[in-house]
């Protein structure tokens, strides 16, 4: 929505992916499965993490076991017909502990994997799972826009260019949680970071509130015509008569992002990924709903969902292609280790145009802040992350 609106969106190109999605559904097996004593096995039989993370090994952080599990499928270790997934096994530990401990993974896993996860593996291969990016925040949780001369293109790495845009507050719009980047996750969230999300910068969203609207203070004004150039758009697809189905889309959207922006990537499939996903997003203009009412009308929801997905995966992709290092989410094969010189800088991506179907987008990016705001905690400057 604010994208929609002119505002930017920050650092999309970190995307989580969650080791453990049930193969092929995609629903996820909570971390606690490992947590508890779960292996992952390629179709050896070997627990591979211990190659890749000797001393944690299961228990190592996310984007580090989905890599692994991403290495044990391409090098053709992968289990399945296909060798396209990986397996994880509880059946070694006691069915009282798994009811006791993991209550609803046993239903789970039957219900999307037809297992009995006390007698077999799981099928189960990375997922998306969290978007560090969004809507970039202060610690307010007031949403940011920047200000000033735009650059001269995405290769424009100027000290002159970044001091050139100043960062400014859209009065009355705060964000909280995944919609918001207020980059305490840096480039890679870990999981116990949710509560920073829920408690931290909830309750700060709050306090905001209550800091700048005052009792009894009346509404602000709003546009006489406000709202209906979103009718208009959802107008424009329930009267279509004919047109592309939104799954159909939505499916090659889908495609695209998990073939040229996956756990691992390389600036040949980035650049051919974004090529192909802008004439996907043109599409959009095609979407067509086969039920026509407004009550109850979830294939017109879909059809309205689609365009967030389509403005959102575009952003990301050129984002992940712009950004030639590999940083906490975002693993570039061409590009294997952290640049501290070029880019410890925020992406921020624009939608150029209102009309999903007919935006490009520009890049341009966002300072850091390296130092605490107060004298409590000490600078922690950056250090290679090794298992």
């Amino acid at each position: 929505m604010i994208s929609r609106a002119g505002l930017p969106l920050e650092d999309l190109e970190f995307v989580q992916f969650h080791p453990t999605g049930i193969f092929p559904a995609g629903c996820l097996m909570t971390e606690g499965c490992r947590g508890e004593g779960g292996i992952l096995k390629n179709s050896e039989g070997e627990p591979f993490m211990a190659r890749y993370a000797p001393t944690a090994k299961d228990l190592a952080s996310r984007d580090v076991v989905s890599r692994a599990m991403t290495m044990e499928v391409r090098e053709g270790r992968g289990v399945g017909p296909n060798k396209d997934h990986i397996y994880l096994h509880l059946d070694h530990l006691p069915p009282d502990t798994l009811h006791e401990r993991l209550p609803g993974i046993s239903e789970t896993a039957k219900i999307f994997a037809g297992v009995d996860v006390t007698k077999e593996p799981i099928p189960v291969l990375p997922t998306v799972h969290y978007n560090m990016g969004g809507a970039p925040t202060n610690w307010k949780t007031q949403v940011l826009t920047m200000k000033g001369k735009k650059y001269d293109g995405k290769n424009d790495h100027t000290e002159a260019s970044m001091k050139s845009m100043t960062e400014e507050i859209v009065p009355g719009l705060m964000a909280a949680g995944e919609a918001s980047c207020a980059s305490v996750h840096g480039a890679n969230r870990l999981g116990a970071n949710s509560l920073l999300d829920l408690v931290v910068f909830g309750r700060q969203a709050a306090d905001t509130a209550a800091e700048l609207v005052k009792p009894n203070s009346p509404p602000k004004p709003i546009p006489k015509d406000a709202g209906e150039y979103a009718i208009s758009r959802m107008d424009a697809i329930l009267n279509r008569q004919k047109g592309i189905p939104t799954a159909k889309i939505r499916t090659q959207l889908q495609t695209a992002m998990q073939k040229y922006a996956p756990v691992y990537r390389n600036g040949d499939d980035l650049r051919k990924g974004v090529a192909i996903v802008a004439d996907v997003v043109k599409l959009y203009d095609q979407v067509t709903v086969e039920d026509k009412s407004l009550i109850w009308n979830t294939d017109l929801i879909e059809a309205m969902e689609l365009e967030n997905l389509l403005s959102q995966g575009y952003q990301q992709i050129v984002a992940a292609e712009n950004r030639e290092e590999s940083r906490g989410a975002q693993a570039r094969e061409d590009f294997p280790d952290r640049c501290d010189t070029k880019w410890p800088k925020h992406t921020l991506t624009w939608q150029s145009e209102k009309a999903t179907e007919k935006m490009s987008v520009p890049l341009t990016y966002r300072e850091v802040i390296t130092q605490p705001l107060d004298d409590e905690m000490h600078h922690v400057p950056p250090a290679k992350r090794v298992y």
